[in-house]
């Protein structure tokens, strides 16, 4: 796997959720109110909810609106029913993304999704088309600072993740699903770390190097769907080259 080209998509993405924090927000208050009505409030017995906490915190996101995400799912919005979806397909040069979306209006999203494919240079496949091209898998990076891949090694294994990879300025943690939530919630209480990001993600098993004219063709499709309100993430196995800022 390629854990440069992970980390470089992750930094570009970032940069985009800094600028959109907001849409950030309410798309994880989608996901909370999911995990909430599947099952319940309580994150102690709720391992999806408890994921979907830890990306928050990871986000940033505030206490106060996760607890009021949280209130909220179990009350008055429980009645909002959204359905979770995935879509598989290619964006330009032969790039496989998939794309989940949480909506209350099924036939909506996906036309909508279908036309950004269309009008982007990219074809909606079929279920499976891509997916398995890619492992599910939990990612935390924290930033390398002082310490060293076995420092890093060490306590992440502690926790119960599977892997550590040294990547520049960061390390990327690798957990099971079902050990995300634990290991960020070990991760964060250890002051010696910092954390960049973390959530639950589609790691691609490969990666497709694209230049500068096909990487600025991927990323606009990208753009115009986590654009949409309706969808949650996008997953590509693109090494995508960042365009040089002008002066």
């Amino acid at each position: 796997m390629s854990g440069h080209s992970k980390w470089h998509n992750i930094q570009m993405k970032k940069g985009k959720t800094d600028a959109a924090r907001a849409k950030v927000f309410t798309k994880i208050g989608r996901e909370i109110a999911v995990a909430v009505k599947a099952g319940g409030p309580d994150p102690n017995s709720n391992a999806s909810l408890r994921a979907v906490i830890a990306k928050a915190k990871a986000a940033n996101m505030p206490n106060d609106n996760i607890a009021r995400g949280i209130k909220k799912a179990s009350g008055e919005l429980g009645q909002i029913n959204y359905s979770e979806n995935v879509y598989e397909g290619y964006a330009p040069g032969g790039v496989a993304m998939i794309v989940n979306t949480l909506t209350d209006k099924p036939n909506r999203t996906i036309g909508n999704v279908r036309s950004y494919f269309d009008k982007n240079g990219g074809s909606l496949g079929t279920t499976g088309c891509v997916s398995y091209l890619f492992d599910r898998m939990g990612v935390i990076i924290v930033e390398k600072g002082n310490l060293t891949e076995d420092d890093v090694m060490m306590a992440a294994l502690d926790a119960g993740a599977d892997d550590v990879i040294d990547d520049e300025d960061v390390f990327e943690i690798r957990t099971t699903p079902e050990n995300f939530a634990a290991v960020m919630d070990a991760i964060s209480a250890d002051s010696s770390f910092k954390v960049i990001s973390g959530e639950v993600t589609m790691v691609p098993q490969s990666t497709i190097e694209l230049d500068k004219e096909a990487s600025a063709r991927v990323q606009k499709l990208i753009d115009v769907l986590e654009e949409d309100d309706d969808v949650q993430n996008v997953y590509h196995n693109a090494e995508l080259v960042e365009e040089e800022e002008e002066d």
